[in-house]
Order: structure tokens, then C-alpha cells, then sequence
């Protein structure tokens, strides 16, 4: 069935006007004709199932019948991602929604080969994920920022796994085993590497754990995924799955 984010509150019988894009993806891509059902969710209500009740070229309306999952967050997981070129940025994104990550955060490093990003493209494209997934949230996109202000910003119970490729680490799954899940951050650093200031800055955190993804060098895009791979299925959700 066809799930959608919506921003809207979601109750009983509410009725719910969708925007011009909304309703385009809806008539025309999907050819969803009114009397028929989908399901929606917004990221606080849980999911309900919904039916096109009115249809038109300036927008639709849509009218919720039933909860049919109650609200569950995933784990309390942020991606940090040194800024790449837009490709490669977007895929991460999109993998990361996929993954379960609760937030990405965009990190400005020594060695980044952007300088920017387009915040509102990226949460779009994490909420086409995130419908197609199953989830039922989006994940938060927030400004690109200086890593040390990143670092700084995390708070005092969140630990981090540095995906550090340039010095002696374990290997991921043996450096999280029996590490408590609560609060974390995945770090990957750019396609250049963190310089070894950078480097010293980051192991040096109280609750850093340096971890190794491997015996090769991957690319920004393919660590994201593995990282955040490794760290479900040890400290995650994947682990009842």
C-alpha cells in the first residue's frame, strides 16, 4: 500500500488537504483514484490508514479512518557525515533513512570537498526513504557545521564510533560488543581522510571508540552504509529482527 509523510496532526476521521506535490505523486504517479486507501504518518501519531475522499488537479483531501500501527522511534543513532559531493551526499542520506539512522548531521572537516548542501533536497530525499521503508519518522537533516562544533554539541552521554581508517583500531563488531546501546554517533570522515589534528581531536573524546570497517579503504558512501550496518546489527534494532 502506498505510505506518505504527512505534517499534519493525526486522529480520527481528520480530514487532511495535501499540497500540489502530494497530490500529483498521488494521481499520477501511483493512479490512485478517490475510494481507495493508502497510509500515512507524520513522525509523532503512529500510522493510519486514510482513503482519498477528493481528488483535483489543485490538490486532494484525504480523510484517516484507522491507527493501524502505534508510534515506535529507531534508536538514538546520528549519522555524522563529513561533506561529499552531491551524489554521494545523496545516497548516504537516502541509506542512512534506510538503516534507521535518527538523525544526519553534515560536518565542514579540514579536508571536505564541498562546502555545501541543499538541507531541503536531502530531507526530501530522506522522506521518499523513509516511506518506502516502513519507518514512521523521517530522519532530521540539520546544517552543515564545523566538525569541532558537532563534537562539542553531542552531550555528554552520547558515544561515538569513529570510523577512523588511518590508525590502529578494532575491528567495529569487536570494539561495540558489549558497549551500551543508548545514545551514539556513527563519524565518517571525507573523501580526503581527517588530517591528524582532527584525528587526535576525535580519539580524544571522553566516549570515543575508534573501530576499523575493514582491511580496504572505502569511500565515504560505502562507509556510511557499512557503519551503520555494523552498528545496528550489534547495538540496534537488527539485533531482534
Amino acid at each position: 500500500m502506498i505510505r506518505l509523510f504527512v505534517t499534519a496532526g493525526l486522529e480520527s476521521s481528520a480530514h487532511i488537504s495535501l499540497n500540489t506535490e502530494q497530490a500529483h505523486y498521488l494521481q499520477r504517479v501511483m493512479r490512485l483514484a478517490p475510494g481507495e486507501a493508502l497510509l500515512v504518518f507524520n513522525g509523532a501519531d503512529g500510522e493510519w490508514r486514510a482513503r482519498l475522499v477528493q481528488g483535483g488537479k489543485r490538490g486532494c483531501v484525504l480523510q484517516l479512518e484507522a491507527r493501524v500501527r502505534d508510534q515506535a522511534s529507531p534508536p538514538d543513532l546520528d549519522l555524522i557525515i563529513a561533506l561529499v559531493k552531491r551524489p554521494r551526499l545523496e545516497t548516504i542520506v537516502e541509506k542512512a533513512a534506510e538503516l534507521g539512522a535518527r538523525r544526519v548531521r553534515l560536518a565542514i572537516t579540514e579536508r571536505t570537498n564541498a562546502d555545501r548542501a541543499n538541507v531541503g533536497r536531502l530531507f526530501a530525499i530522506a522522506t521518499e526513504a523513509a516511506e518506502q521503508t516502513g519507518r514512521l519518522d523521517v530522519p532530521e537533516i540539520l546544517a552543515p557545521e564545523p566538525l569541532d562544533r558537532i563534537l562539542a554539541s553531542l552531550g555528554e552521554g552520547r558515544r561515538l564510533m569513529f570510523c577512523d581508517e588511518a590508525g590502529e583500531a578494532a575491528p567495529a563488531a569487536q570494539a561495540l560488543a558489549g558497549a551500551p546501546a543508548g545514545p551514539w554517533a556513527v563519524l565518517i570522515g571525507p573523501e580526503g581522510g581527517f588530517s591528524a589534528g582532527e584525528r587526535a581531536h576525535i580519539r580524544a573524546a571522553p566516549l570515543a571508540t575508534p573501530v576499523s570497517l575493514g582491511p580496504r579503504i572505502l569511500r565515504a558512501d560505502t562507509a556510511a552504509i557499512v557503519a551503520l550496518s555494523l552498528w545496528q546489527s550489534v547495538l540496534g534494532d537488527w539485533r531482534g529482527a
